[in-house]
């Protein structure tokens, strides 16, 4: 049975969350200051841990911050009075899961110890060898998710880890990475059959349109909210969306995000923007729970084989079956050696010209478009060079017979210079 550890000065707080969580298949345990809370966590390691923000000797965020040293997994829900939201946006920064504001639902207590949970196991899961979640069911990763290169494999873990949690799941990627395929099968996994995928672009949505359909005209959200229910709300472009809607975004989720899961896409560092004030803070902490590094084509350059074979056979060909379609080992060498900065999208578009108009079942390099094998990044002088000087030193040593005395004589260098 997951537990609770209840950290609150007030026997009274006690009494009354312990009336709520139990019924809910929570065991609970209490202490009434941080140092307390402290020695239990340590001794009994609960599942989460529900701390108020004011207490003495020691306050939330210190206990915080404590349990975060002992336990870099701790999940800790932080409980504070309106007047602390700054205090709180603060725990969240040192790490803490979520906060409460005092008073709060019965629902909404439950269901951010819910969530805490769900987190929980992810995070235990990840640093197991043998993962506890089953593979994603509801849709065929191997099928849309095309690789076998080490940084790929890590990746696709991850997904089919995620796609068994419902907590908020960050999707961070270049143009072009598959971040929208990404976020369609996690939904395609939801348990809920009726649940739909409600898209939402936040770089083309205007902020009367985000506003109705997001944030509703009482802030308690909008008819995307209500059709998410059940299914999944993607943030598309999250980085995009203007200051203000951030911060009304921040209120509707505080209320809402239960009932739905939540997946965002960026292709900016938004911890950076954070950092700089141009991203709210609490948005990028609700939502930046689960973050997801999806590689670039450049940095998994061994998957573009298959990823060849598999955009080619999705085309179609007037002349033969684009199945049959083959490149030769020196266009693929060309398009490993590209960089890519359209990624996915990019490659898909240069096969797919290529496949359904070839004359011939064979591609070579010649026929690839000249912008693929043009230099983009030539060599520093000094590596050039360097690599010249050592061409010519191993070329006198095998004339010397591999003697490098003579041969140092010859090029005028010392011998230990010649490795």
């Amino acid at each position: 049975m997951p537990s609770v550890l209840i950290v609150d000065d007030l026997l009274s707080i006690h009494e009354m969350l312990d009336a709520v969580i139990q019924p809910t298949g929570f065991a609970t345990a209490f202490a009434t200051d941080g140092e307390k809370a402290l020695v239990r966590y340590k001794a009994e390691k609960q599942d989460i841990v529900l701390a108020d923000i004011d207490m003495k000797p020691m306050d939330g965020i210190t206990l915080l911050k404590q349990l975060k040293l002992f336990d870099p997994n701790a999940v800790v829900i932080i409980m504070t009075a309106y007047a602390s939201t700054e205090s709180a946006i603060q725990a969240l920064k040192f790490g803490a899961f979520d906060y409460l504001q005092k008073p709060f639902r019965v629902d909404e207590l439950i269901s951010t110890l819910k969530r805490g949970l769900e987190y929980k196991q992810f995070s235990l899961a990840d640093k197991n060898t043998h993962s506890p979640f089953p593979s994603a069911k509801g849709a065929d990763l191997e099928s849309r998710l095309i690789g076998s290169s080490a940084k790929f494999k890590k990746f696709l873990q991850q997904i089919k880890k995620l796609s068994t949690v419902r907590s908020p799941v960050l999707l961070h990627g270049e143009v072009g990475t598959g971040k929208s395929t990404v976020a369609e099968i996690l939904h395609a996994v939801n348990p809920s059959p009726d649940g739909q995928l409600v898209r939402i672009d936040c770089s083309l949505s205007d902020e009367a349109n985000f506003r109705e359909g997001l944030l509703g005209q009482s802030g308690s959200g909008g008819t995307w909210i209500k059709q998410a229910k059940g299914g999944t709300l993607f943030l598309h472009h999250l980085q995009c969306l203007p200051m203000p809607m951030q911060k009304e975004l921040v209120s509707v989720l505080r209320t809402t995000s239960s009932g739905f899961r939540l997946v965002c896409t960026t292709t900016e560092d938004l911890e950076k923007l954070t950092d700089e004030g141009t991203f709210h803070d609490e948005l990028f902490y609700r939502v930046a729970s689960l973050p997801v590094a999806i590689p670039s084509l450049r940095d998994r350059t061994d998957d573009i084989p298959a990823l060849v074979k598999h955009f080619a056979t999705k085309t179609t060909n007037p002349n033969f079956d684009a199945s049959q379609v083959e490149f030769t080992d020196d266009a693929i060498e060309v398009l490993q050696a590209y960089h890519w900065p359209g990624n996915l999208t990019e490659l898909h578009q240069v096969v797919s010209k290529l496949a359904s108009t070839a004359e011939s079942r064979v591609i070579t390099s010649q026929e690839l478009p000249m912008r693929l094998k043009e230099v983009k990044d030539w060599p520093k002088l000094e590596d050039f060079l360097a690599g010249q000087q050592k061409q010519y030193t191993d070329l006198v040593l095998r004339a010397c017979n591999d003697d490098k005395a003579k041969a140092a004589k010859v090029l005028g260098i010392p011998a230990s210079q010649i490795k």
